[in-house]
């Protein structure tokens, strides 16, 4: 489990990095990729809240967390 975890969370750390540098990208692009700058801060912002979000709801609905044991 703990192999799954660390895999799991280098991938989140790359999808935030893809997300931090298109955000950057399109923000030097200019007044024409508004829309796809608008798009790329919220998903910086919505993908870390969700990963946390799940990690706290599987913790609740598991019962109790893997440092009890």
């Amino acid at each position: 489990m703990k192999k799954g975890k660390r895999i799991l969370a280098m991938i989140g750390v790359v999808v935030l990095m893809l997300l931090y540098l298109s955000t950057l990208v399109f923000a030097m692009l200019g007044e024409s990729f508004m829309n796809w700058l608008m798009a790329a801060v919220v998903a910086t912002i919505m993908v870390p809240v969700l990963i946390w979000a799940y990690g706290f709801i599987y913790r609740l609905i598991k019962g109790k967390s893997e440092e009890d044991k």
